[in-house]
């Protein structure tokens, strides 16, 4: 009997030979995608020496929460496969953080993920984002004002910690195609009801702003994956660049929790390689970027490639300070 096509899209995409002897851990919140993610995971793992394991993270962000907890520990006692939950209280982080609940949601799960992975001796975590979800926050990002970093949209893969590779693996399969996996199989999922809620940006652009671009284009999630591609392969050389620079303008910080650059290393570089430069070094530090727009990356430019001397300090969005002294700018987190 052949599989499934979700089954074969999958292996295709992440074939079983490279992960089935490693541990893999799922990220399942219960919904349709990340229950049809885990069950083609399940199904394909026929060989090898390594585990897959099922996570799940409670937000406690609403009353349903608890029951896709007990339904998601339940599908996994079902494909026999160990589930490990955790939960914060979200609402609280995004009040002290000042960084939105989105963000702080997705902080706290990521953070989640990697210490579990780790804890359990986890080679990758894998994540549902599908097509639609790559399009959608494209969109987003365009909307809000992006450069061509933003328009490559989200990795297949990045690192999620030393010893831990996020993955992908559905960035090219259509929501559609999981839903039609599962109906196949009779499997349900519970339907997040937030997903609905015009409240969230992210909502109305899936539920209002996509289908009337779908009237100029009805494959506009397809256009948006191909900007996505040429962003990336512009966005490879950009990263290359940026290495170079990061490599002659850090210097040697006071603290660990400090970045100092030498804006002297600067002097005649691209304006956009130096927001670049800044991107990079938040990512690498893991500052929020949340609130982070083109306005902000420019100013932390104009900082880096003012010839003042002195320049006050500027406390940008996730409470990162950035101070210029002479020749040096330096940034750190305030507690």
């Amino acid at each position: 009997m052949p599989r499934p096509a979700l089954e074969t899209r999958l292996a295709a995409s992440w074939p079983p030979d490279a992960w089935q002897d490693l541990t893999v851990l799922a990220a399942v919140s219960g919904g349709a995608d990340s229950v049809g993610l885990v069950g083609a995971l399940a199904a394909l793992k026929t060989a090898g020496t390594g585990r897959l394991a099922v996570a799940h993270f409670n937000h406690r962000l609403r009353p349903a929460a608890a029951d896709e907890a007990r339904f998601v520990a339940s599908l996994a006692a079902r494909l026999e496969l160990a589930c490990e939950l955790g939960e914060g209280s979200v609402a609280e982080a995004a009040a002290s953080q000042g960084d939105g609940l989105e963000a702080a949601a997705r902080s706290q799960r990521y953070a989640f993920l990697q210490a579990t992975a780790e804890r359990i001796g986890a080679r990758y975590v894998v994540t549902a984002h599908t097509a639609d979800d790559q399009a959608e926050t494209i969109l987003h990002r365009i909307l809000r004002g992006t450069g061509v970093a933003g328009m490559a949209g989200m990795r297949r893969a990045r690192p999620l910690g030393a010893a831990v590779t996020l993955i992908r693996p559905l960035l090219d399969i259509r929501r559609a195609e999981i839903r039609d996996y599962l109906a196949e199989l009779g499997q349900p999922f519970h339907e997040d009801v937030t997903n609905g809620n015009p409240a969230f940006t992210r909502n109305r652009i899936r539920h209002d702003l996509l289908p009337r671009l779908a009237e100029y284009n009805p494959d506009v999630i397809g256009a948006l994956l191909r900007l996505a591609e040429t962003a990336r392969e512009a966005q490879r050389i950009v990263d290359a660049e940026v290495e170079e620079l990061l490599d002659a303008a850090l210097l040697p910080p006071a603290s660990p929790e400090q970045v100092v650059i030498n804006c002297g290393a600067l002097t005649r570089t691209n304006r956009h390689l130096v927001r670049e430069l800044f991107v990079a070094i938040w990512r690498d530090r893991g500052w929020p970027q949340q609130a982070m727009g083109f306005a902000e990356w420019d100013a932390l430019a104009e900082m880096a490639l003012h010839p003042s001397r002195q320049a006050p300090q500027r406390i940008l969005p996730g409470r990162i300070a950035a101070q210029k002294t002479g020749e040096r700018l330096s940034l750190a987190r305030l507690s």
